[in-house]
């Protein structure tokens, strides 16, 4: 881990720990740059540039009285917030600051968070708390925008592969790579424990129906703005949950077409409810957190904690 501290003579300006993803060489990006500038203008800074999940936690630790920044998208701010957890300092009273750096944002988009790196700077020094839900799940794990059940986890996996070189074109590109190659596994699914069922269509997700996809989501976008769940409210306290059964060659490509606009829920194959607790079981299947990808995942249980943390956000 490499720290960057601010010179001597910031006696009572606020004081920053700036999280930075090292491993992804993005420390001298122009970007990271002039974000770190904007804020040092104004306040006491701390550059952490992180290689791995053991030396985020020992920045974190570290983190005394300085408020964190993570500078970086979805997928760094899950971590982030992962380590804060972990290290028992993650609290709403102490605000996270995000200056969106990534792929998707998607939780940035959610929140409103512009993503010119100075514009971000200015709301981290000014901008208002927000306090905002989060998803944890019974082997530990947690979300802070949306966790995805089989093909959105393969389609993720899939991106990955191209991200660095079409950027946000990527995430379609994995749809439909994984929809061509997925038709669905057999899952029960429960939301505050009762097994989902689409009334007016006649099935339900109760082991005998293959689905293609479970998405839990306290933010509304995935994938650079792909409106997966339309409705989603990340400081509600409840979950939107999207259930689809889009599982012949035909119905996946519709659902994939639909999807980024946010018209598949109104597909007879898609249920969207809303809990506090969401359960899965059966075929071992993909999980995909924020872009961590866990596979062979045969159950797993979700509950929102209301209001866990907070992030600085436009006044």
């Amino acid at each position: 881990m490499h720290a960057d501290r601010a010179p001597d003579g910031d006696h009572g300006r606020m004081r920053l720990l700036v999280l930075v993803n090292g491993a992804a060489g993005t420390t001298d990006d122009e970007s990271v740059e002039a974000a770190v500038a904007a804020l040092r203008r104004r306040a006491d800074v701390t550059v952490a540039a992180t290689a791995d999940e053991a030396e985020l936690r020992t920045a974190v630790s570290g983190l005394g009285d300085r408020r964190p920044v993570v500078i970086g998208g979805d997928g760094s701010v899950h971590a982030a917030v992962r380590a804060l957890d972990r290290a028992g300092v993650l609290d709403p009273g102490l605000p996270v600051g995000i200056v969106p750096r990534g792929t998707g944002n998607d939780l940035a988009r959610t929140l409103g968070l512009p993503l010119d790196p100075a514009e971000a700077a200015a709301v981290v020094l000014d901008g208002t708390p927000r306090r905002l839900d989060l998803v944890r799940d019974d082997a530990g794990g947690l979300a802070v925008n949306a966790v995805h059940v089989g093909v959105g986890a393969l389609a993720a996996a899939e991106a990955l592969r191209f991200k660095e070189r079409l950027g946000t074109a990527a995430f379609p590109l994995g749809a439909a790579i994984a929809g061509v190659t997925s038709s669905g596994w057999p899952l029960r699914v429960e939301v505050d424990g009762r097994v989902a069922v689409h009334g007016s269509e006649g099935w339900a997700a109760d082991g005998s129906t293959d689905v293609l996809m479970l998405a839990v989501c306290t933010g509304a976008t995935i994938g650079g703005g792909a409106l997966l769940a339309p409705d989603a409210v990340p400081d509600d306290g409840l979950a939107e949950v999207v259930v689809s059964t889009a599982t012949s060659a035909v119905a996946r490509a519709a659902f994939a077409a639909a999807l980024p606009s946010g018209r598949h829920v109104d597909r007879p194959d898609v249920l969207v409810l809303r809990g506090r607790e969401v359960t899965f079981s059966g075929a071992p299947v993909d999980v995909n957190a924020d872009g961590d990808v866990e596979e062979g995942v045969d159950a797993r249980t979700w509950r929102v904690e209301r209001h866990a943390w907070s992030v600085l956000v436009p006044g």
